[in-house]
């Protein structure tokens, strides 16, 4: 098993005058479940952004290790699988063709008999051949999953994870959670109750505006 920590050093993010969050002193790491929590507009998805470098912090630090050492920020993309709302699939492509281009992407071999498990585990199999044009935004949300589980990372990203799911789609994304929270490390920005009480430690961003 990998052992992933985040550690954030006097986080502050600031959009122009407003202030989003300040002086987060936090450590992140495997076999853990993190929610982050707050209402619409508390910063939840810029927090989640800052962790996964895909925006700087106005000040502070966030340091990613693994076994120990610490990780390049170029090289962080290989180790988070990331879901969220703004996350954008190649809708002209088949559900199989995005898998297999996004492998390419990371350089990865296309693991084609854990992307059939992926794709059966979230009911998508029968339909892994359909343009993603064609799918319904459920059914984009779980292919979203599948993309951010493909290469097996020991970091985990949420961002509103079960945005337009069903009943179905929302347990599969539970037991994933479950799952890889027991080995991994997961981090989970919600403001739904039934997402967040799957998390070991909740960070209420509402605590961190002074």
């Amino acid at each position: 098993m990998i052992d992933y920590t985040i550690t954030t050093e006097n986080l502050v993010k600031y959009f122009g005058r407003r202030l989003v969050f300040n002086n987060i002193n936090m450590i992140f790491s495997s076999t853990n479940i993190y929610g982050i929590a707050g209402p619409n507009g508390s910063g939840k998805s810029t927090f989640v952004k800052v962790l996964a470098n895909l925006i700087s912090p106005t000040k502070g630090k966030v340091i990613h290790r693994v076994n120990g050492s610490e990780v390049i920020s170029d090289k962080i993309h290989n180790y988070i699988g990331f879901v969220s709302p703004y996350l954008v699939l190649y809708d002209e492509f088949t559900a199989e063709e995005n898998m297999m281009h996004f492998s390419n992407i990371r350089g990865y071999n296309f693991e084609r008999e854990y992307a059939d498990y992926l794709f059966s585990f979230f009911n998508l199999f029968d339909r892994k051949k359909d343009l993603v044009k064609n799918y319904s935004s459920g059914m984009k949300q779980r292919l979203k999953f599948i993309f951010a589980l493909l290469h097996k990372p020991p970091l985990i990203i949420l961002d509103e994870p079960t945005s337009n799911l069903d009943n179905f789609g929302k347990d599969k994304v539970y037991e994933i959670i479950k799952s890889e929270g027991e080995k991994n490390l997961v981090v989970v920005a919600s403001n739904e109750d039934s997402d967040l009480k799957l998390c070991d430690y909740i960070i209420n961003l509402e605590d961190y505006k002074k």
